[in-house]
């Protein structure tokens, strides 16, 4: 009897210990997990609901099946030109395969640790097969809108000017890839090496690129000297095409001044000749009269101009002192 309340101790101290260990386990929406036996992968859960474990044996690996971001530290990197730029790139991921997961890295922070590995080496690499123009840069928008300008008021020579500052060998190169292919390339060499990890690379984007303290003043330096190059021509052009119009708007000025004092005179010519007929027919109508009030118009004129008059017996004062 004592041996039988004894085993039936036992048996009760199991059940308890099986129900507090927990025989299920459960499994949330945007969630996997990994079952290992004794430290083996056993099994592997991708889909939400309530799961059976043996209690005491097997262990739960639980990993998210969302898309995660991997965010890099900038890092000074070398171009093609030994050029020194710091490089700042993220990118997103998620675990794909959590059998491959669990075996290769375990630990979700040992996959951004591995990723930092894999995507560091990838932008070095890159960056360093290419100028610093492919990696600052993303189209020659700039060099197209100088080229394509067709502006009539400039020209030959400061179109040929301008057009200098953006031609091959002026320090202006064209690129071939540029900033979005780079970074198309870093994830497309990534993804060569993450799914041995049970890893999927979505995509990594180039958040950050700026140039090293020793670099910054000789670019800003160039930048300026070409824009200032740019905008000393179209000064030239503008000065050139200003002293164009002064000397139009003084040719027609000097047209339309002409046209006017041709027209004057013409104007004049003809009221002087009226003037002299009038003044022939009074004349010949009656020159005693015409002669008088010729006179009186003379005096009209001239004598509230004499401050002085020392003697009338001057033929020009017939017409005041004589008793006619």
């Amino acid at each position: 009897m004592k041996k039988i309340v004894t085993t039936i101790v036992v048996i009760f101290v199991i059940f308890i210990g099986v129900v507090i260990a927990g025989p299920f386990y459960i499994i949330n929406e945007g969630e996997q997990a990994a079952v290992v036996q004794l430290g083996q992968l056993r099994d592997v859960t991708t889909e939400a609901g309530l799961y059976l474990k043996v209690p005491f044996i097997d262990e739960i690996y639980r990993y998210p099946k969302k898309i995660m971001a991997w965010d890099g530290e900038a890092r000074i990197v070398p171009t093609a030109e030994r050029q020194f730029i710091f490089v700042d790139v993220i990118a997103r991921w998620r675990i794909s395969d959590p059998k491959k997961f669990y075996e290769a890295i375990n630990t979700v922070d040992a996959a951004y640790s591995k990723l930092a590995e894999i995507i560091d080496s990838e932008v070095r690499t890159v960056v360093a097969e290419n100028f610093l123009r492919e990696s600052v840069r993303n189209s020659n928008i700039i060099m197209e809108r100088t080229l394509s300008t067709d502006d009539p008021g400039l020209g030959e020579d400061i179109r040929a000017e301008i057009l200098s500052t953006v031609q091959p060998g002026s320090g202006y190169e064209p690129i071939t890839k540029g900033r979005r292919r780079l970074a198309e390339e870093i994830l497309s060499r990534s993804r060569r090496m993450v799914p041995e990890y049970g890893i999927e690379l979505i995509d990594v984007v180039t958040r950050q690129i700026r140039y090293s303290d020793e670099l910054t003043p000789s670019v800003y330096a160039r930048m300026i000297r070409e824009r200032n190059q740019i905008a000393q021509a179209y000064r030239s052009a503008g000065e050139g095409s200003k002293a164009e119009w002064l000397g139009k708007m003084d040719n027609e000025k000097r047209s339309i001044l002409s046209a006017a004092y041709e027209q004057a005179e013409t104007i004049r010519g003809r009221a002087d000749a009226t003037a002299t007929r009038i003044y022939a027919e009074a004349y010949s109508q009656d020159r005693d009269f015409f002669n008088f009030w010729r006179g009186v118009e003379s005096y009209r004129s001239t004598l509230p101009k004499f401050n002085k008059t020392l003697s009338t017996d001057l033929e020009y004062f017939r017409y005041l002192y004589t008793p006619r």
